[in-house]
């Protein structure tokens, strides 16, 4: 065996399967067995720790739950290649972003060293959502603009967004186009003269639904960050509505709060 693997403690009180965990983890957060590592085989640790074959394929299923490993049908168990950690800093939304071009998200990945893309974009006009009419201000007959996608760090899906504008404010113009241009969606609010003040975000974690784990390939286990941001603008006037629903292990939240 490859990795060099302590042996059992025959004292403790803790589970078999638990201590061989432990040791595969421990390898796994010193690096010994690095992101797209082939973890030991079922074979190599049944020889190791002298156990049977469903003793290592508990300690194995627990590192796939907690989204340390992924098994690969025919090939084995992996540790999981993780994207570089994203920041959600509280000024991520700052205008000189949008001033130098840049979005949020490709300004806050690239600083983190990551290459940012952008995929499955799909924009409709729709009557506005309930809930979402209510924090736009809209009534239930108008309309709103929805740009639906999904970001990608070094080509591993993290964030899947879908933004309500208003569609007396976005409709026909290039926020309703799949390229948004320099700086996305604010940077074009503000040139239409929608300058903004502020945003409200409300955060909370959870299990992700079913077509969220497709869509950002979670890991079994591994929770979501469910964010809804609402945009003002400087008379108070809410433009935007952002439903973002983001894998946990590729995010750090990060604020500063002033203590006046």
């Amino acid at each position: 065996m490859d990795v060099c693997l302590p042996g059992l403690d025959p004292v403790s009180d803790r589970p078999v399967f638990k201590q061989i965990a432990d040791h595969l983890r421990e390898a796994i957060e010193r690096g010994t067995l690095a992101p797209g590592d082939k973890v030991p085989s079922e074979a190599k640790l049944m020889e190791h720790y002298g156990v049977a074959r469903m003793t290592i394929r508990s300690a194995l299923q627990l590192l796939q739950t907690e989204g340390l490993t992924v098994a690969e049908h025919g090939r084995g168990v992996f540790v999981r290649a993780r994207p570089p950690v994203r920041r959600l800093a509280s000024d991520r939304f700052a205008r000189r972003h949008r001033e130098q071009g840049k979005a949020a998200f490709i300004a806050e990945t690239e600083g983190a060293g990551g290459k940012p893309s952008v995929d499955s974009i799909q924009i409709s006009e729709i009557e506005a959502p309930a809930d979402i009419a209510q924090r736009l201000g809209l009534s239930k007959e108008d309309k709103v603009v929805v740009r639906s996608r999904r970001y990608l760090i070094n080509g591993h899906p993290v964030e899947t967004a879908v933004s309500y504008l208003p569609a007396a404010i976005a409709s026909g113009t290039q926020i309703a186009e799949p390229d948004t241009g320099p700086g996305g969606i604010y940077a074009r609010l503000e040139e239409m003269g929608h300058r903004l003040d502020h945003f409200d975000e409300e955060i909370k974690s959870r299990m992700p639904l079913r077509e969220e784990v497709k869509a950002l390939r979670l890991a079994p286990g591994t929770p979501v960050f469910h964010l809804i941001r609402t945009a003002f603008t400087v008379d108070g006037r809410p433009v935007e509505v952002c439903d973002t629903v983001m894998s946990s292990d590729a995010y750090v939240l990060a604020y500063q709060l002033p203590a006046r």
